[in-house]
C-alpha cells in the first residue's frame, strides 16, 4: 500500500501548460558541507523527506549527493512510499569543470547513472563559468583553473540533452540579468529555471521581474541563509524583524522566510536533516503573511550571503564581485 502524505505541495507549470511539466514549489536540498562526507545521513534524510511529503529534490555533481538520492528513491519505491520515480521532481547541476560543449552530455549521463534514473526533470548549469576539466569536483578549487564560459556552444549542448529526452527541462543557476540576456540571444530553447540565492535579506527584485517577463521560473536557494556552509550566513536567522513576525504569528522564523519566498511566486529549496524541522518547513501553505508583515520584510536592508569570492581572480574571467554578478550585489 502506497503512503499518501498529509501535505500536498503546490505546483507551478514550467514553460508550457503540461501538468506533467510542473515543479513542486517547495523542494528539499541535498547539499551537505563538506560535500560528500555524510552519505548515510543524507540518504536517510531524503527517505524521511519522501515519507513526509517532499517530492522535489535538488542535487548536483559537485555536492556528491546524486548516488545517495538515487539509492533513497529506489528504497522509497521498494517500501511503497511512492509508486514510481515519476512522482518525484529531480534536479541536478552541471559543475564548472564540465561546462564545455563536449562534456555536457557525458556529465548528464554520468549523473543519471549515479542516480539510477533514465531522465532528470531539470538539469541546470551551476555557475556561468567554466573550469579546466582537470579541476574535477573539488571545492575549494584552484582559481587558475577558471576560464570563460562559451555561452552559445554550452547551451546548444544543454538543448541537445533536452532533445534526447535525458532531461525534461534545462536551466541555469546563479545567472544575473545580463548573463540571462546573453544566453537568450542565441538560445533556441530558453532556460526554464534560474536557481539563485533569495531570502528576505536578498530579495532579488530586479532579477525576479526580468525572469517573470521572460517566462523563466525562479527557484530560491539559501532562503534561511545556509548557516554553517561555505556559502552561508547567520544574518537571516538572526534578523530581528523576522524574529518579531515569527513570534507574533506563532510560527518559526524559517517558516516565515519560506512562506515569504513562496508568496513571491518562486519555488524554494530548504535543507534540514532534522525530522522535526523537516515537518515544520512543510507547514507553510495553510496561512499567509499580512500586508503589514510583507511591508516590513520589504524594508529589510539587503545584503547577499554568498558573494562567490572563489570565482574572483585577477587572471580569471571575473576580476571583481561586480563582474560576476553584473552589479546585482
Amino acid at each position: 500500500m502506497v503512503s499518501i502524505p498529509e501535505i500536498q505541495i503546490p505546483l507551478s507549470v514550467l514553460g508550457s501548460t503540461a501538468k506533467s511539466n510542473s515543479i513542486p514549489l517547495l523542494g528539499f536540498g541535498t547539499a551537505s558541507w563538506p560535500f560528500g562526507e555524510s552519505e548515510e545521513i543524507t540518504k536517510g534524510s531524503i527517505l524521511t523527506a519522501i515519507k513526509l511529503g517532499y517530492r522535489h529534490f535538488d542535487a548536483a555533481s559537485v555536492y556528491q549527493s546524486e548516488q545517495c538520492l538515487g539509492e533513497a528513491i529506489s528504497q522509497a519505491v521498494e517500501l511503497g512510499l511512492i509508486v514510481s520515480r515519476g512522482e518525484l521532481f529531480i534536479t541536478s547541476k552541471l559543475w564548472c569543470s564540465d561546462v564545455h560543449p563536449h562534456r555536457v552530455l557525458p556529465a548528464l549521463k554520468d549523473a543519471l547513472q549515479k542516480l539510477g534514473l533514465e531522465y532528470l526533470d531539470l538539469y541546470l548549469i551551476h555557475f556561468p563559468v567554466s573550469m579546466k576539466p582537470a579541476g574535477g569536483y573539488v571545492v575549494p578549487f584552484n582559481q587558475s583553473d577558471l576560464v570563460p564560459m562559451d555561452f552559445k556552444s554550452v547551451w546548444e549542448a544543454m538543448e541537445e540533452c533536452h532533445k534526447l529526452g535525458l532531461t525534461k527541462n534545462i536551466g541555469v543557476s546563479n545567472f544575473s540579468v545580463r548573463k540571462l540576456q546573453q544566453l537568450l540571444l542565441t538560445a533556441k530553447i530558453p532556460p526554464a529555471v534560474n536557481q539563485v540565492e533569495i531570502s528576505p535579506l536578498w530579495q532579488q527584485k530586479k532579477l525576479r521581474k526580468f525572469c517573470e517577463e521572460k517566462g523563466i521560473h525562479v527557484t530560491a536557494y539559501s532562503p534561511l541563509g545556509a548557516k554553517g556552509t561555505l556559502w552561508g550566513t547567520d544574518r537571516v536567522m538572526e534578523c530581528e524583524i523576522l524574529k518579531e513576525i515569527a513570534k507574533a504569528k506563532g510560527k518559526t522564523l524559517a517558516q516565515v522566510c519560506l512562506r515569504w519566498v513562496y508568496e513571491q511566486g518562486a519555488s524554494v529549496l530548504v535543507k534540514s536533516f532534522n525530522e522535526e524541522r523537516m515537518k515544520e518547513n512543510l507547514d507553510i501553505f495553510g496561512w499567509k503573511l499580512s500586508s503589514e508583515e510583507s511591508q516590513k520584510i520589504d524594508q529589510i536592508p539587503q545584503r547577499k550571503a554568498y558573494p562567490g569570492l572563489e570565482f574572483i581572480s585577477y587572471g580569471g574571467p571575473f576580476k571583481s564581485v561586480e563582474e560576476l554578478w553584473d552589479g546585482e550585489i
